[in-house]
């Protein structure tokens, strides 16, 4: 769980020093934008910008029932990141698997690349696509079940 949000740290913790030594040197003024900086890319890079992930066998199986495509993904990959922001609220309806919490989910994305953790990997109908272009990933959510 606390690997998701190391990428995320890394983006806050510069910033905060930064911010720290301005306000010690007394422009507290200046130290808004550093920190404001840090604590926006550490947001963008987290997995609060993701629905809330679920795990590997509970998405297949939700997926089995609505037909509706499983993402798998991980924070810090600036490709699920295009994929999520490109979806825009489409995104809400599939179902999410954060690799880094689900060590199920990392296997099954390791089996599907051939023991790579290539994200996002993305199952429609049981069928893994690696990275996607997000208006077919669009597409799939329209087809029936």
């Amino acid at each position: 769980m606390t690997r998701a949000w190391t990428l995320p740290m890394l983006f806050v913790l510069p910033g905060a020093l930064v911010a720290a030594a301005l306000i010690l040197r007394g422009d507290p003024g200046g130290a808004v934008v550093p920190l404001l900086a840090s604590v926006v890319l550490a947001g963008v890079h987290s997995p609060l910008v993701f629905p809330r992930s679920i795990g590997a066998a509970e998405a297949q199986r939700r997926s089995a029932l609505d037909g509706r495509p499983v993402v798998y993904w991980r924070s810090g990959c600036r490709y699920c990141l295009r994929l999520r922001r490109r979806l825009g609220r489409a995104g809400r309806q599939l179902h999410w698997v954060d690799i880094w919490r689900d060590p199920a989910g990392a296997a099954v994305v390791r089996s599907a690349n051939g023991g790579d953790e290539t994200v996002p990997t993305v199952f429609v109908a049981g069928r893994p696509y690696v990275n996607p272009d997000p208006g077919w990933v669009r597409e799939q959510l329209s087809r029936p079940a």
